[in-house]
C-alpha cells in the first residue's frame, strides 16, 4: 500500500511571507491560483503580458502586478528578485497555436526555458511547471495516467511537452526543484469565452443563458474530463508543497468523463448546430489522478453540476448580459481572422 503523504499545508515556503511568482497569473487558472495563495497567506507577484489575461481578473487581489513577457530576459531578471517559489502558467493556448504555431513555440517552449534559467539563477526552492493534458494526444486506453505515451496533435500540445522536457532537464542536470503538473479541462469563474481563447463550457453556458443554440464540432460524442478551477488550483498548491512530488509529473482531473452532447444538455442549451470537426481535436480525455491522491490526498470537491451552477451565478453577479459577452465569441477560433458569423442551422 502506498502511503498518503497528506494534503495538509506544510508551511515550508508558500505561507511564510516569501514572494511567490505566478507567470500568467492574470489568466483564468493563474488568477484562481493567486487567490488561493493569498488566502493561505502568501505574498504574490504576477508576471503577465495580458495577451489573454486581464487586470480585471486580479482586481480583488493584493498581488504585485508586473506587465511583461517570458520571452524578455531583462524582465525576468527583474521579477525574480526575492522570489522563493514559482508557478509557471504563462502560455499561448491551444486554438491560437493552430494559426500561430511559431508564437506558441516561442512562448510555451523557449519562454519556459527562459523562466527556468531565471529561476535557477535566483535560487528558487520550488518550481511548479503547469502543463496540460493536451500533451497526451489520442487516448490509447480509457484512463490516462502519467505513464501514458505523449503524442500531441497540436502545436500547443507539442510546445507544452517541450516545456515539460526543459523543466525535467533542469531538475536532473542543474538540480532545480521542479514538479510538472498536468491539469485536464478546467472551467469556472473568469474562464474564456472570447476570441481564440474561447472554451466550450463558457460558450455553451452563455448561449444557454441567452437562449441561443450551441455549436458542436463533429458528432458531439467526443469526451473531456472537466474539473472546476478551484479544485485544479488547490491541486497545484498541494503538489507544490509535497516533497515527494519533486522531480515528478502529476495529473489533476475529476475522473469523470462527459461528452460534448451531455455538456450541452447540462448547460441547458435549447438546440445544437453540428459543424465539421476542429483541427487537431482529441476524441477522448479522461484523467487518472490516483497518483495525486496517493501523494497528497488530492480529491476534487466540486461536481460538474455544482461547477456549472457556480459559473452561471458568477456570470449573473458580473451583471453583463450574455448576449453582450457573446459578441466577443469567435466560432471557428482556430482560424486566423475567423468570422463571427453564426453557422447555419440547416445542416
Amino acid at each position: 500500500m502506498v502511503e498518503n503523504h497528506s494534503s495538509k499545508p506544510s508551511g515550508w515556503q508558500l505561507y511564510g511571507g516569501k514572494i511567490v511568482l505566478v507567470t500568467g497569473g492574470a489568466g483564468f487558472i493563474g488568477s484562481e491560483l493567486v487567490r488561493q495563495l493569498e488566502a493561505a497567506g502568501s505574498k504574490v507577484r504576477v508576471l503577465d503580458n495580458f495577451a489573454t489575461g486581464t487586470r480585471t481578473n486580479l482586481a480583488s487581489t493584493a498581488a504585485e502586478l508586473v506587465e511583461g513577457d517570458v520571452r524578455d530576459n531583462a524582465t525576468l531578471q527583474r521579477v525574480f528578485e526575492g522570489v522563493e517559489c514559482v508557478f509557471h502558467l504563462a502560455c499561448v493556448g491551444v486554438r491560437r497555436s493552430i494559426h500561430a504555431p511559431r508564437e506558441a513555440h516561442e512562448v510555451n517552449a523557449l519562454g519556459t526555458l527562459n523562466v527556468l534559467q531565471a529561476a535557477l539563477a535566483s535560487g528558487v526552492t520550488r518550481f511548479v511547471h503547469v502543463s496540460s493534458s493536451e500533451v497526451y494526444g489520442p487516448a490509447l486506453r480509457p484512463l490516462i495516467a502519467e505513464d501514458h505515451p505523449c503524442l500531441p496533435t497540436t502545436p500547443y500540445g507539442a510546445s507544452k511537452l517541450a516545456g515539460e522536457a526543459y523543466a525535467r532537464a533542469w531538475n536532473i542536470t542543474y538540480g532545480l526543484p521542479v514538479t510538472v503538473v498536468r491539469p485536464f479541462n478546467a472551467f469556472g469563474p473568469r474562464c474564456h469565452h472570447e476570441g481564440d481563447s474561447g472554451e466550450v463550457i463558457p460558450k455553451f453556458l452563455l448561449r444557454a443563458m441567452a437562449g441561443m443554440p450551441a455549436v458542436i464540432f463533429g458528432d458531439g460524442q467526443q469526451t473531456r474530463d472537466f474539473t472546476d478551477v478551484a479544485d485544479i488550483a488547490r491541486g497545484i498548491l498541494q503538489a507544490a508543497e509535497c516533497p515527494h512530488a519533486l522531480g515528478g509529473t502529476i495529473n489533476l482531473g475529476s475522473g469523470r468523463e462527459t461528452s460534448i452532447l451531455d455538456l450541452a444538455r447540462l448547460a441547458g442549451v435549447p438546440q445544437v448546430i453540428y459543424c465539421d470537426p476542429r483541427l487537431g481535436d482529441l476524441r477522448r480525455l479522461l484523467c487518472d489522478s490516483s497518483h495525486a491522491q496517493r501523494l497528497f490526498g488530492f480529491r476534487p470537491e466540486i461536481t460538474m453540476e455544482q461547477g456549472l451552477d457556480r459559473l452561471r451565478q458568477w456570470y449573473r453577479q458580473e451583471g453583463i448580459p450574455p448576449e453582450v459577452l457573446l459578441r466577443q465569441e469567435v466560432i471557428y477560433n482556430w482560424r486566423p481572422n475567423a468570422s463571427t458569423a453564426e453557422p447555419s442551422l440547416a445542416r
